[in-house]
């Protein structure tokens, strides 16, 4: 099916997997990002990383640090450096959300998801608070509850 200009429909260019079993996601925002010509024909490439990323809050700002987007090939001297900052445009009510929660609740903010909506790149963030050992096994022995769960009942019959 060919993509019509203005769609709505997203494919992740990059995904933070370990994100939420590394913290418990409390609440989430979709941002832009400022980018340079050659980051964007990167990125258009899939050729991005979010595994190290994380935001900061300074000044008033948000900003997303260790976002790694591999040089374009054909950028040359007017290339991106790959893990440079990079500013995240939200809304200035949004804003100062973050800014109390990262500051008073010591949370911390994780890049999620990284696409192109309507041709513009988005991140989704998340505002999460790190997980204990115990709770991420309690996660991992719930899934593997309901996998059991779910191969039982399509083994009778009655999964469907």
């Amino acid at each position: 099916m060919a993509r019509v200009p203005g769609d709505t429909e997203t494919e992740p260019i990059a995904r933070n997997r370990r994100a939420r079993h590394e913290y418990q996601i409390l609440e989430t925002w979709e941002a832009g990002l400022v980018l340079t010509g050659t980051e964007v024909k990167a990125l258009r490439s899939g050729k991005a990383t979010l595994s190290d990323a994380f935001g900061t809050v300074n000044g008033g700002e948000v900003f997303l640090l260790n976002l790694h987007i591999a040089p374009y090939e054909a950028g040359h001297q007017f290339n991106h450096e790959p893990t440079r900052t990079r500013k995240l445009l939200l809304h200035k009510k949004e804003i100062r959300r973050l800014i109390g929660a990262v500051e008073r609740d010591g949370l911390t903010l994780i890049p999620l998801d990284l696409y192109f909506k309507r041709g513009v790149a988005k991140v989704v963030i998340g505002l999460g608070r790190g997980k204990k050992l115990h709770d991420k096994r309690a996660d991992e022995r719930r899934r593997s509850d309901q996998r059991d769960m779910a191969r039982a009942l399509a083994r009778t019959g009655r999964g469907r």
